[in-house]
Protein backbone atom coordinates (compact mmCIF):
# COMPACT_ATOMS: atom_id res chain seq x y z
CA UNK A 1 0.00 0.00 0.00
CA UNK A 2 1.07 3.42 -0.83
CA UNK A 3 0.33 6.92 0.79
CA UNK A 4 -0.68 10.30 -0.82
CA UNK A 5 -1.04 13.34 1.80
CA UNK A 6 -2.92 16.26 0.65
CA UNK A 7 -0.68 19.27 2.08
CA UNK A 8 -1.94 22.01 -0.86
CA UNK A 9 -3.86 24.55 1.31
CA UNK A 10 -3.01 27.76 2.64
CA UNK A 11 -5.09 27.27 5.87
CA UNK A 12 -6.57 30.66 5.51
CA UNK A 13 -8.19 30.02 9.13
CA UNK A 14 -4.86 29.95 10.23
CA UNK A 15 -4.44 33.95 9.80
CA UNK A 16 -0.62 34.92 9.73
CA UNK A 17 0.75 31.27 10.91
CA UNK A 18 0.53 30.12 7.58
CA UNK A 19 1.85 33.82 5.90
CA UNK A 20 5.55 31.69 5.37
CA UNK A 21 4.64 28.07 6.09
CA UNK A 22 1.73 25.41 4.85
CA UNK A 23 -0.31 24.71 7.68
CA UNK A 24 0.24 20.98 7.80
CA UNK A 25 4.31 22.43 8.63
CA UNK A 26 2.63 24.29 11.80
CA UNK A 27 4.23 22.47 15.01
CA UNK A 28 2.00 20.22 17.52
CA UNK A 29 4.08 18.51 20.46
CA UNK A 30 7.71 19.18 18.79
CA UNK A 31 6.69 17.89 15.48
CA UNK A 32 5.13 19.10 12.02
CA UNK A 33 1.59 18.02 11.77
CA UNK A 34 2.63 16.60 8.60
CA UNK A 35 5.78 14.61 10.41
CA UNK A 36 2.85 12.81 12.69
CA UNK A 37 0.79 11.73 9.97
CA UNK A 38 3.87 10.55 7.98
CA UNK A 39 5.22 8.59 11.10
CA UNK A 40 1.75 7.24 12.01
CA UNK A 41 1.72 5.88 8.29
CA UNK A 42 4.91 4.86 7.98
CA UNK A 43 4.13 2.39 11.10
CA UNK A 44 2.34 0.62 9.52
CA UNK A 45 5.16 -0.49 6.96
CA UNK A 46 3.90 2.14 4.07
CA UNK A 47 7.20 3.02 2.85
CA UNK A 48 6.16 5.04 -0.24
CA UNK A 49 4.68 8.56 -0.17
CA UNK A 50 3.12 11.66 -2.24
CA UNK A 51 2.57 14.89 -0.78
CA UNK A 52 0.41 17.12 -2.86
CA UNK A 53 2.09 20.83 -2.25
CA UNK A 54 0.79 23.86 -3.09
CA UNK A 55 0.96 26.78 -0.62
CA UNK A 56 4.75 27.30 -0.05
CA UNK A 57 5.72 23.80 -1.61
CA UNK A 58 9.23 24.05 -0.95
CA UNK A 59 8.74 24.62 2.28
CA UNK A 60 7.39 20.92 2.32
CA UNK A 61 9.72 19.76 -0.18
CA UNK A 62 12.88 21.08 1.04
CA UNK A 63 12.27 19.67 4.99
CA UNK A 64 11.19 16.46 3.71
CA UNK A 65 12.98 15.37 0.45
CA UNK A 66 12.87 12.27 -1.04
CA UNK A 67 11.91 10.73 2.38
CA UNK A 68 15.53 8.40 2.68
CA UNK A 69 16.86 9.96 5.92
CA UNK A 70 13.51 8.41 7.35
CA UNK A 71 13.83 5.46 5.51
CA UNK A 72 11.15 6.31 3.03
CA UNK A 73 10.51 7.10 -0.79
CA UNK A 74 8.60 10.69 -0.86
CA UNK A 75 8.17 12.20 -4.21
CA UNK A 76 6.22 15.12 -4.68
CA UNK A 77 2.87 16.43 -6.83
CA UNK A 78 1.83 20.46 -7.29
CA UNK A 79 -1.47 21.44 -6.86
CA UNK A 80 -1.22 24.79 -8.87
CA UNK A 81 -4.76 25.62 -8.61
CA UNK A 82 -6.67 25.38 -5.55
CA UNK A 83 -10.01 24.01 -6.57
CA UNK A 84 -10.93 21.27 -3.93
CA UNK A 85 -10.44 17.58 -2.87
CA UNK A 86 -12.01 16.09 -5.64
CA UNK A 87 -9.19 16.38 -8.21
CA UNK A 88 -5.97 17.12 -6.05
CA UNK A 89 -5.76 12.90 -5.69
CA UNK A 90 -5.42 12.76 -9.67
CA UNK A 91 -2.58 14.32 -9.37
CA UNK A 92 -1.20 10.91 -7.84
CA UNK A 93 -2.54 8.76 -10.18
CA UNK A 94 0.94 8.21 -11.80
CA UNK A 95 2.67 7.57 -8.47
CA UNK A 96 -0.22 5.05 -7.28
CA UNK A 97 -0.33 2.95 -10.47
CA UNK A 98 -2.25 -0.11 -9.62
CA UNK A 99 -1.84 0.04 -5.97
CA UNK A 100 -4.60 1.10 -3.24
CA UNK A 101 -3.35 3.78 -1.59
CA UNK A 102 -4.25 5.55 1.66
CA UNK A 103 -5.29 9.33 1.23
CA UNK A 104 -5.27 11.57 4.12
CA UNK A 105 -5.67 15.39 4.73
CA UNK A 106 -2.13 17.33 5.82
CA UNK A 107 -4.27 18.98 8.92
CA UNK A 108 -5.77 15.74 10.43
CA UNK A 109 -4.24 13.57 13.75
CA UNK A 110 -4.98 10.77 14.76
CA UNK A 111 -3.55 7.56 16.67
CA UNK A 112 -1.16 5.35 14.66
CA UNK A 113 -3.83 2.66 15.59
CA UNK A 114 -6.33 4.71 13.65
CA UNK A 115 -3.79 3.69 10.44
CA UNK A 116 -3.60 0.00 11.57
CA UNK A 117 -7.30 -0.19 11.76
CA UNK A 118 -7.85 0.91 8.72
CA UNK A 119 -5.56 -1.15 6.85
CA UNK A 120 -6.94 -4.17 8.24
CA UNK A 121 -10.43 -3.36 7.89
CA UNK A 122 -9.76 -2.51 4.23
CA UNK A 123 -8.59 -6.29 4.07
CA UNK A 124 -11.73 -8.12 5.60
CA UNK A 125 -13.16 -7.44 2.16
CA UNK A 126 -13.12 -7.13 -1.46
CA UNK A 127 -13.41 -3.26 -1.29
CA UNK A 128 -12.96 -0.78 -3.44
CA UNK A 129 -12.70 1.85 -0.98
CA UNK A 130 -12.94 2.86 2.86
CA UNK A 131 -13.92 5.90 4.69
CA UNK A 132 -13.09 6.53 8.35
CA UNK A 133 -15.89 8.22 10.94
CA UNK A 134 -15.92 9.99 13.85
CA UNK A 135 -19.18 10.64 16.11
CA UNK A 136 -19.78 13.42 17.89
CA UNK A 137 -18.78 16.32 15.30
CA UNK A 138 -21.14 19.11 13.51
CA UNK A 139 -21.92 17.22 10.39
CA UNK A 140 -22.98 20.24 9.03
CA UNK A 141 -19.26 21.40 8.48
CA UNK A 142 -18.35 18.40 7.12
CA UNK A 143 -19.95 15.05 5.67
CA UNK A 144 -22.47 13.04 7.33
CA UNK A 145 -22.31 9.02 6.40
CA UNK A 146 -24.65 6.49 6.65
CA UNK A 147 -23.90 2.67 6.56
CA UNK A 148 -25.30 -0.76 6.69
CA UNK A 149 -25.32 -3.44 9.20
CA UNK A 150 -21.89 -4.98 7.73
CA UNK A 151 -20.92 -0.99 8.03
CA UNK A 152 -20.04 -0.29 4.42
CA UNK A 153 -21.55 2.86 3.42
CA UNK A 154 -24.70 3.58 1.68
CA UNK A 155 -25.00 7.52 1.29
CA UNK A 156 -22.88 10.51 1.80
CA UNK A 157 -23.75 13.96 2.33
CA UNK A 158 -21.08 16.93 1.92
CA UNK A 159 -22.22 19.96 4.63
CA UNK A 160 -26.10 19.21 4.80
CA UNK A 161 -28.04 21.82 5.96
CA UNK A 162 -30.64 21.90 8.52
CA UNK A 163 -33.36 21.63 5.98
CA UNK A 164 -31.43 18.77 4.28
CA UNK A 165 -30.84 17.29 7.84
CA UNK A 166 -34.73 17.28 8.02
CA UNK A 167 -35.41 15.94 5.14
CA UNK A 168 -33.14 12.47 5.87
CA UNK A 169 -35.17 12.02 8.81
CA UNK A 170 -38.16 12.42 6.85
CA UNK A 171 -36.87 9.82 4.64
CA UNK A 172 -35.98 6.97 7.62
CA UNK A 173 -32.17 7.74 7.09
CA UNK A 174 -31.49 9.47 10.51
CA UNK A 175 -33.26 8.22 13.41
CA UNK A 176 -33.58 9.04 17.05
CA UNK A 177 -30.61 7.36 18.89
CA UNK A 178 -28.11 6.67 16.23
CA UNK A 179 -24.86 8.52 15.68
CA UNK A 180 -24.33 11.13 13.25
CA UNK A 181 -21.29 9.63 11.71
CA UNK A 182 -18.68 12.49 10.26
CA UNK A 183 -16.26 11.96 8.03
CA UNK A 184 -13.14 12.33 9.54
CA UNK A 185 -11.29 12.76 6.64
CA UNK A 186 -8.79 9.44 6.17
CA UNK A 187 -9.44 7.10 3.41
CA UNK A 188 -8.09 3.93 1.53
CA UNK A 189 -8.90 3.20 -2.18
CA UNK A 190 -7.99 1.45 -5.49
CA UNK A 191 -7.25 3.07 -8.61
CA UNK A 192 -11.20 3.32 -9.53
CA UNK A 193 -11.73 6.12 -7.37
CA UNK A 194 -10.24 8.16 -10.57
CA UNK A 195 -12.66 6.96 -12.45
CA UNK A 196 -14.94 8.55 -10.49
CA UNK A 197 -12.99 12.12 -9.79
CA UNK A 198 -12.27 12.50 -13.40
CA UNK A 199 -16.01 12.60 -13.90
CA UNK A 200 -16.46 15.26 -11.67
CA UNK A 201 -18.28 18.80 -11.42
CA UNK A 202 -18.13 21.58 -9.31
CA UNK A 203 -20.74 21.42 -6.52
CA UNK A 204 -22.58 24.77 -5.80
CA UNK A 205 -19.46 25.57 -3.16
CA UNK A 206 -17.36 26.07 -6.82
CA UNK A 207 -15.35 23.46 -6.30
CA UNK A 208 -14.51 19.75 -6.96
CA UNK A 209 -15.64 17.90 -3.76
CA UNK A 210 -13.92 14.16 -3.00
CA UNK A 211 -17.93 13.21 -1.49
CA UNK A 212 -19.02 13.73 -4.86
CA UNK A 213 -16.72 11.00 -6.06
CA UNK A 214 -17.21 8.60 -3.21
CA UNK A 215 -21.00 9.12 -4.01
CA UNK A 216 -21.27 8.08 -7.38
CA UNK A 217 -19.04 4.54 -6.48
CA UNK A 218 -21.33 4.00 -4.41
CA UNK A 219 -23.94 4.26 -7.21
CA UNK A 220 -21.83 2.22 -9.16
CA UNK A 221 -22.40 -0.26 -6.67
CA UNK A 222 -18.41 -0.10 -5.17
CA UNK A 223 -18.15 -1.33 -1.74
CA UNK A 224 -16.81 0.75 0.39
CA UNK A 225 -15.67 -0.29 4.52
CA UNK A 226 -16.14 1.80 7.16
CA UNK A 227 -13.85 2.46 10.13
CA UNK A 228 -14.25 4.06 13.22
CA UNK A 229 -11.78 6.25 14.31
CA UNK A 230 -10.98 5.79 18.06
CA UNK A 231 -9.33 8.06 20.50
CA UNK A 232 -7.74 10.99 19.07
CA UNK A 233 -9.32 12.86 16.28
CA UNK A 234 -8.18 16.03 15.58
CA UNK A 235 -8.94 18.57 12.69
CA UNK A 236 -6.27 21.10 13.21
CA UNK A 237 -8.76 23.42 11.41
CA UNK A 238 -7.89 27.08 13.37
CA UNK A 239 -5.59 28.32 15.78
CA UNK A 240 -7.70 27.79 19.08
CA UNK A 241 -7.54 23.86 17.94
CA UNK A 242 -3.59 24.66 17.94
CA UNK A 243 -2.97 26.22 20.37
CA UNK A 244 -4.93 23.45 22.81
CA UNK A 245 -2.51 21.18 21.62
CA UNK A 246 0.63 22.45 23.01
Amino acid sequence: MKAVILAAGKGTRMGALTDELPKPMLPVEGKTILEHIISGIAAQGVREFCLITGWKAEVIEQHFGDGSPLGLSISYARQEVQDGTGKAPELAKRFVGDDPFLLTYGDILVRPETYATMVERFGQGEFSGLITVTPGEDVTKGAINFFDDQFCLRKIVEKPSAEQLDQLRADGWLKEGDPMWYNAGIYIFRPVVFEHTAKLQKSPRGEYELTDAIATMIDAGEPIAGAKTEGRWIDVRDPEVLKSLG
